[in-house]
């Protein structure tokens, strides 16, 4: 059984701050120095969570942390995109201490006997990337394997961390999970056992029956009626909830394992087989009794939403948030930038073969408008946040940085890297108390978190650099830790 010969851990929080655990018998950083005296003081039962027995498989591995966090980095000799201003600062030197950016000077920075320096030779430092709409167990594995009888708790884990771990070295930082099973992946990320980019959750996603997040499959019987969970909300992929009662349940459950924000299906989408496009989904009373428990807990909800129907009735629920909205007419995104709603918008991936004949069919009218929603949001100062959200195809996930190109259709190079860095932290902000992780990201600038990229070049002149991290990025540093190093370094 995968709890056996586990080391004895005490938890000490919950989910939502990334396992603490309290280490009981270690020591070193040798897997083999493990006394298997104790197994888990709490037991799968008492935990009453499918997703512990992974976690706990996870601890297993030796506990060093794949990245070492230098007392001081200095980055000397480098010019700054801030991500605030629309240029390049004059060349200064940049000192990391711990995972804070401790000071930007003009002139000489004192340091420690063993600080790590780096000679950037005039080269451009930027906050790390933020995608505000990722998929990292979603766009990790195809619809075949998530319908596989073989899938497994472990074998999505591994999937979703691979993916994970290449995001990061795409110099992606900070992602916002909009809807999967990902408290696992978040836990260990947090704790050091895989490499991976800070995660704000939203949990499974939660749908009424019908609806885009209603993935059962046509064995598959109502849960009201029948008394069988689905095998989506059994691997924490979805909640099905109808009626008020049901949303309650499922936004707290949520926000129990540790959400920072709550996401509801409210139309129909592309990739659900039983929901057209056009159809709104959710009750008015519905979608408010989902955004008083989320701001109950000081959080917000965001909505999946394509026409100006169920937009409407999403901005008169009092949400934060729109998810897509590639349908929106010009008197809808009105009444967004009049009630100060976030759009986090995408320019969503061309027609693929992996794509079944009805989702192709459903995309039309969501392609047809995507160019004009991005306009008209310009135009009309709409507070607009990028992401990707990738789906079922994992080949498009080694394509996420060349997607930021497909911005200049609309906006200059500078706006682009300030929208997916600083602008894209501003929403992050919107989950409060319930952040994840304490302090400053999207930004350079003294007392900032030291999410940090180096890039050969500036990418203010040439955005395509972005396009190439692996090749381009030549420090890659996340909460002060070193990711990747393309360059030497001198103590």
């Amino acid at each position: 059984m995968i709890l056996d010969g586990i080391l004895s851990f005490h938890m000490r929080g919950n989910l939502s701050n990334g396992l603490h655990f309290e280490r009981v018998a270690l020591s070193g950083c040798n897997s083999s120095s493990v006394r298997n005296k104790k197994i888990l003081e709490l037991t799968k039962d008492s935990l009453k969570i499918r997703i512990f027995p992974i976690i706990a498989f996870f601890f297993m591995l030796p506990v060093c942390s794949f990245s070492q966090r230098e007392s001081q980095i200095l980055i000397k000799d480098i010019r700054v995109f801030d991500g605030t201003s629309m240029e390049l600062s004059r060349p200064v030197h940049v000192l990391i201490e711990g995972n804070i950016i401790k000071q930007i000077s003009t002139t000489a920075i004192q340091t420690r006997k063993n600080t790590l320096v780096f000679d950037g030779k005039g080269k451009t430092l930027i906050p790390g990337l933020i995608d505000m709409h990722a998929h990292l167990v979603f766009g990790s594995m195809t619809m075949m394997e998530l319908l596989s009888p073989d899938l497994s708790e472990e074998g999505i884990l591994r999937k979703a961390s691979e993916n994970a771990e290449k995001m990061l070295l795409r110099g992606f930082t900070t992602v916002r999970d909009v809807g999967g099973p990902i408290f696992p992946l978040k836990a260990m990320i947090d704790a050091g056992k895989m490499n991976g980019p800070r995660i704000w959750p939203a949990g499974a996603v939660i749908s009424q029956t019908g609806g885009h997040g209603d993935f059962r499959t046509p064995a598959e019987r109502p849960r009201r009626f029948f008394g069988q969970v689905s095998r989506a909300e059994l691997y924490g992929a979805a909640f099905i909830a109808d009626g008020k009662d049901e949303v309650l349940t499922a936004v707290r459950e949520n926000l129990r394992n540790g959400a920072a924000l709550i996401k509801l299906m409210a139309g129909g989408g592309t990739s659900s087989e039983y929901d057209p496009i056009d159809v709104t989904q959710y009750t008015l009373e519905e979608l408010k009794a989902a955004v008083e428990a989320a701001q109950d807990w000081g959080t917000y909800v965001t909505v999946h939403a394509y026409t100006p129907r169920a937009v409407k009735k999403a901005i008169e629920a009092g949400v934060k948030c729109i998810e897509h909205g590639q349908m929106l007419d010009e008197e809808t995104l009105l009444l967004v930038k009049e009630n100060d709603i976030w759009l986090s918008l995408q320019v969503l991936p061309e027609n693929s073969p992996a794509m079944s004949p009805s989702r192709l069919e459903k995309r039309k009218p969501v392609l047809e408008g995507q160019p004009n929603v991005w306009t008209k949001a310009k135009e009309l100062g709409i507070k607009i946040a990028w992401g990707t959200d990738f789906l079922f195809e994992p080949a498009l996930n080694a394509r996420q940085n060349e997607f930021i190109l497909y911005l200049k259709k609309w906006f200059t190079s500078a706006e682009i890297l300030k929208m997916i860095t600083h602008d894209n932290a501003q929403l992050l902000n919107l989950s409060g108390l319930r952040s994840p992780y304490k302090g400053e990201l999207g930004v350079i600038k003294e007392g900032a978190l030291a999410d940090v990229i180096l890039i050969d070049g500036d990418p203010i002149k040439s955005l395509e650099l972005v396009a190439s991290p692996d090749q381009n990025f030549l420090l890659i540093i996340k909460d002060g830790k070193i990711y990747q190093n393309l360059i030497k370094s001198k103590n």
